[in-house]
């Protein structure tokens, strides 16, 4: 008797439910077999509830329509593609493009998961790393980690994620394939797929921004790596300042450089190399002598283009005896290997830095520093000449020299 009671509550649900919601409900599936019952089913509404109940007995045509809409989900190859993912809308759309390899490796790890309950091999999960070979592939791989998260939650009661080796190899997999925007998401501190954030990911990315000079990039994953709370290093400066130079982007390479300096990373002589010589290329002598305070700081000899970015700020400031008498410091401690370097980049400082410096002045300042740089250049030559270093160099007349000055 209440079995029933309960059929006649579920012929009124059923009774009183629209048929386009029962559609939308079928139609989830994507797949063109059900769409084309569903269809059938819409046009013969108004009869398929006819002789429903029969003493609590369910019959009639419903069941003939439902058995040949399961038999049609189960003949749709794209359905049992789509079955064997659990309903993964995701696995089952880039399934069909994906590598052959890459597929079933997928396959073997889900069988894995899904019907033996089991963890799988590591070794699968290492291949299927290194045989992804497009964009596709990467899909498969995020769907397969955040399957693999689950079963070790609810199975294995590992709470930890995967580890950092692991995640920079995830990295390195996107970047492969060009999946930037999944290769982001590794540097998430919450995410679904059980992915530890670390800075050996951020560096793979910004390395990737760096060959590709992608400012872009470069602030994304930066605002990353600080809205994940990721420790910053002496490498993450060296590329991130080697980025702003590329690109010639000075107020990116200064917000960046005093993140640094607050976070307390000790900048490596590279870092501070590279600063120093963006300062003293543009002729901001204020920032160049602090980096100077900062780089003296921690270390005690001047680098080839350390030393040369700050004689380069003594001749803007119109102290050339002061260039000369760090030029001659470099001269006594540059190693014999690269002296010839060493005067390859001064014979550069005397004919080309001018030039380059004047041009990127505002124009009110241009034929100042023009006519500082003819007077100075000159001297420090000399000073030099005193202390036994000469230069076969010949100073432009800077003051007329009309390309740079306009």
């Amino acid at each position: 008797m209440q079995g029933v009671m309960k059929a006649h509550q579920l012929g009124r649900v059923l009774r009183h439910s629209s048929s386009s919601t029962l559609l939308y409900s079928l139609s989830r599936f994507q797949s063109p077999c059900i769409l084309e019952a569903n269809s059938e089913y819409c046009s013969n509404n108004s009869s398929l509830w006819r002789g429903y109940f029969t003493s609590g007995t369910i019959y009639g045509n419903y069941m003939e329509k439902d058995g040949n809409l399961r038999r049609n989900v189960c003949q749709c190859q794209k359905c049992s593609m789509m079955f064997r993912a659990s309903f993964s809308t995701e696995a089952g759309t880039v399934e069909s493009s994906a590598t052959e390899s890459v597929k079933e490796l997928y396959d073997k790890m889900l069988k894995c998961v899904v019907e033996q309950k089991s963890a799988p091999p590591n070794a699968l999960l290492w291949s299927l790393l290194q045989s992804c070979a497009n964009h596709e592939d990467v899909n498969l791989l995020f769907d397969i980690l955040r399957r693999l998260r689950i079963f070790r939650l609810s199975n294995l009661r590992i709470h930890e994620n995967f580890n950092c080796a692991l995640c920079q190899e995830i990295t390195k997999a996107c970047l492969r394939v060009g999946a930037i925007e999944l290769g982001k998401k590794v540097l998430w501190k919450h995410s679904l797929y059980g992915l530890t954030p670390n800075i050996g990911s951020a560096h793979h990315l910004l390395l990737f921004a760096k060959k590709h000079n992608d400012v872009k990039l470069l602030v994304e994953v930066m605002n990353l790596v600080k809205k994940n709370d990721l420790i910053l290093q002496p490498g993450t400066a060296d590329i991130v300042f080697s980025i702003c130079s590329q690109t010639d982007n000075w107020d990116l390479i200064c917000k960046y450089g005093k993140r640094f300096v607050k976070a307390g990373v000790k900048l490596r002589k590279t870092s501070l190399d590279t600063w120093m010589e963006f300062a003293s290329k543009i002729g901001d002598v204020d920032a160049l002598w602090k980096i100077e305070k900062i780089r003296s700081e921690t270390m005690k000899e001047h680098t080839l283009a350390s030393g040369l970015s700050c004689a380069k700020g003594f001749l803007i400031d119109h102290k050339p005896e002061d260039a000369a008498a760090v030029i001659q410091l470099l001269n006594l401690t540059v190693p014999d290997s690269r002296r010839q370097n060493f005067i390859v980049e001064l014979q550069k400082l005397v004919a080309d830095w001018p030039l380059e410096v004047i041009k990127l002045q505002k124009d009110e300042r241009k034929k100042e520093l023009a006519a500082t740089l003819q007077h100075d250049i000159p001297t420090m030559l000399s000073a030099l000449s005193n202390m036994g270093l000469k230069l076969n160099v010949n100073v432009e007349d800077l003051t007329r020299n009309e390309a740079i000055l306009s």
